[in-house]
């Protein structure tokens, strides 16, 4: 399918192929992460270990982007999310049978790899079968996904548990990542050609792809990596002062469900923002929504006025709904795409890891609201980082578009 404006494109002809198996693969996921501590603990671990082990996904996920994007270029996105899928499986189930800390550790790590495999090939298949005019909006509804599915997966995994026991999430992770693998084998290949072309005279190494786009990675590279930091604020800073001002676990769990439903409803007016007005207008409120809100942070001191921050953060969370892979597809280059997304994955990773680390840096040195504060002011910064950076990507994309209606006149 062509990737020029073609206003014949309906979502409805790719939904299963396309979004099928992100869903069913993060019910898995969001029925598993809610127990992971868990499953440690039972398994032995103190506390400082099982929140390790949690922290070994994103370890699995960060240092995976590199070679996932090589390994994709090489095999295809259909082979790579087919393969991703089955490894996950293994993984789970490892994870489920394992009787060691050291075992728990191996799967949930080797889980990681296979989610970042997974989502760098889901984006470039997206890439490659959605028309440019609605670019956003299919990232938005791709990240959308996996917001429906952590939301599904607590809700199937706690009825499991009170008919059986933790192992049982495990179960329904490995069998969410089968029937992704499943689904994702009944996707076209569609870069066969290039790659048969690419066998035939190399493909390119990742440090060469790297090395090539260096300015576009330091820069609006830097600006992903802002965006990661004030999106994974919200998992660590947000708890933290729930705690702090006395809110029980209960209490802030219905906080964050609340805010999830906001997330996922602001998911699709935000890549149509993208789409018809620019990556800038999304992009910027998405750091701003969590600047504001790290400084009015310490004036919540009830209930009422945490939800209300969380829901500020969720309407900017939400509106930014696919913005990193939106960001990433526009700058992707035809030759050494994947190569390059693994790098763009890295980026966001970077700021995904960055952000509780920063919270964590922080909050040891000074009270948490002065932490809140702290995070605050560096978003503000941020987010005229962001803004300049994604208003370059705007001006290209309209040139773009002008240089494509003089060529077709």
């Amino acid at each position: 399918m062509s990737t020029s404006g073609d206003v014949t494109f309906r979502f409805r002809d790719i939904w299963l192929v396309a979004y099928g198996p992100s869903i069913v693969s993060a019910v898995g996921h969001g029925a598993m992460l809610p127990v992971l501590a868990l499953r440690a603990r039972d398994l032995g671990a103190d506390i400082s270990v099982a929140a390790a082990i949690v922290a070994l996904l994103g370890v699995g996920q960060l240092v995976a982007s590199l070679p996932s994007g090589a390994l994709v270029a090489r095999i295809g996105e259909r082979r790579a999310l087919v393969g991703a899928g089955l490894v996950d499986a293994c993984a789970m189930v490892f994870a489920a049978l394992t009787d060691s800390v050291l075992g728990l550790a191996a799967g949930v790590l080797l889980s990681g790899v296979c989610w970042t495999l997974f989502l760098i090939a889901r984006q470039g298949f997206m890439i490659d079968v959605v028309p440019a005019s609605h670019r956003a909006r299919a990232m938005s509804l791709l990240g959308g996904s996996y917001r429906v599915g952590v939301l599904v997966g607590p809700l199937i995994g706690a009825a499991l548990i009170a008919v059986s026991d933790l192992t049982s999430v495990f179960w329904l992770a490995a069998a969410m990542s089968v029937v992704a693998s499943l689904l994702a084998a009944t996707m076209p290949d569609l870069g066969e050609e290039k790659r048969a072309a690419a066998r035939a005279t190399g493909h390119l190494g990742v440090w060469t792809v790297i090395g090539s786009h260096r300015r576009l990675l330091a820069t609006l590279g830097t600006a992903v990596v802002i965006l990661g930091v004030s999106r994974s604020l919200r998992l660590s800073l947000l708890p933290l002062w729930a705690d702090h001002v006395g809110l029980s676990a209960s209490t802030t769990s219905l906080i964050f469900a609340g805010a999830a439903a906001i997330d996922v409803a602001f998911m699709w007016p935000g890549g149509w923002l993208m789409d018809t007005r620019g990556r800038m207008v999304v992009a910027v409120p998405v750091v701003l929504s969590m600047a504001v809100a790290c400084l009015l942070l310490p004036l919540a001191t009830s209930a009422v006025s945490v939800a209300l921050v969380m829901a500020l953060i969720a309407c900017g969370n939400g509106l930014g709904s696919g913005i990193v892979m939106t960001l990433g597809a526009d700058a992707a280059p035809e030759d050494g795409r994947s190569q390059f997304l693994g790098a763009w994955r890295l980026c966001g990773d970077i700021g995904n890891t960055g952000g509780p680390l920063l919270v964590g840096a922080v909050a040891a040195v000074a009270p948490l609201a002065v932490a809140c504060a702290t995070v605050g002011v560096l978003c503000l910064a941020g987010a005229g980082w962001v803004g300049y950076w994604t208003r370059q990507v705007d001006v290209a994309r309209a040139a773009l578009r002008r240089y494509g209606v003089t060529a077709s006149g």
